[in-house]
């Protein structure tokens, strides 16, 4: 039997696209951005090991200290290490848009495989209803849903992921409506298989590469509408060490004391860089279009 190709529930499939996986090593730019994901993300798992101070540790007499070798990145107006919040502040922007991102990109792929496999009436009703979210600037719905709901970093989460869904909906749809014309899924409805079966075990696993391209590019995006709530006051607040809220917290002293609010924005914009680069070349890599 072909590499490219495996039985399932007595069906011959075409094999998950692996060839990115196996391209990281070749290709230069890909393992780069890859690299300087990896290391973002365990800086942000190891966040209680790597950080010098506790990030919530108030001291008073040491507020608004100017960068130094016991404060790399100074203090902020409560005494507060900016160094360790902004450590701090990676684990807590990571976790919030991975939350995003599960939720959206789960409610997203089961409403777009649905969609392009059903066709007529279903997929009418549900690209309508894509159309209308897509119909509302995401931020100003995202603060919408948030202030309905109550401020909290959970809602916040909620919010945008209720937001970025029909992104996933759509990419999925697109991919669905081009793989079920293949003669294996024709072989698998005549075997009898159920449609759920159909949907997850043969069609799913062919758009596993483009939804974690997508993923990639979407994190640092995320990390920038989160953040944005934070700093409105309607996702995580004061004295969460998190991006936006310690961004809004700096505001009435970022002119004097300049460090408070510049390395959490640094920190914010390095991260938003990285994972974009590393979408875009995972993209590169598949051949794919993002507008897809």
């Amino acid at each position: 039997m072909s590499k490219t190709v495996r039985v399932v529930d007595g069906v011959t499939t075409p094999k998950p696209d692996r060839r990115t996986l196996r391209r990281i090593y070749k290709d230069v730019p890909l393992f780069l951005s890859l690299s300087a994901t990896t290391m973002i993300v365990l800086v942000a798992l190891l966040a209680p090991v790597i950080s010098p101070y506790d990030p919530l540790h108030l001291d008073i007499a040491s507020a608004l200290r100017p960068p130094s070798p016991g404060a790399w990145f100074g203090t902020d107006e409560a005494g507060r290490d900016v160094l360790s919040r902004t450590i701090w502040g990676a684990r807590l922007s990571l976790v919030s848009a991975a939350g995003v991102l599960v939720i959206a990109s789960s409610l997203g792929s089961a409403v777009g495989i649905v969609s392009g496999y059903r066709g007529g009436a279903v997929d009418q009703v549900l690209m309508r209803l894509t159309d209308l979210f897509f119909a509302f600037p995401g931020l100003l719905l995202a603060i919408a849903i948030t202030t309905a709901l109550g401020p909290s970093p959970e809602n916040a989460i909620l919010s945008i992921a209720l937001v970025w869904w029909p992104v996933y909906a759509r990419l999925v749809r697109s991919r669905t409506l081009s793989v079920k014309e293949n003669l294996y899924i024709e072989a698998a409805r005549a075997l009898g298989l159920s449609e759920a079966r159909i949907l997850f075990k043969h069609i799913l696993p062919q758009s596993w590469g483009i939804i974690v391209a997508r993923l990639t590019v979407d994190i640092g995006h995320a990390i920038l509408l989160t953040a944005s709530l934070g700093f409105l006051g309607l996702g995580n607040r004061a004295p969460s060490p998190e991006w936006g809220s310690m961004i809004a917290a700096s505001r009435p002293y970022f002119l004097s004391y300049w460090w408070t609010a510049t390395f959490p924005g640094l920190a914010m914009l390095i991260t938003v860089v990285v994972f974009s680069l590393a979408g875009d070349t995972l993209y590169e890599s598949l051949g794919v279009s993002k507008a897809s």
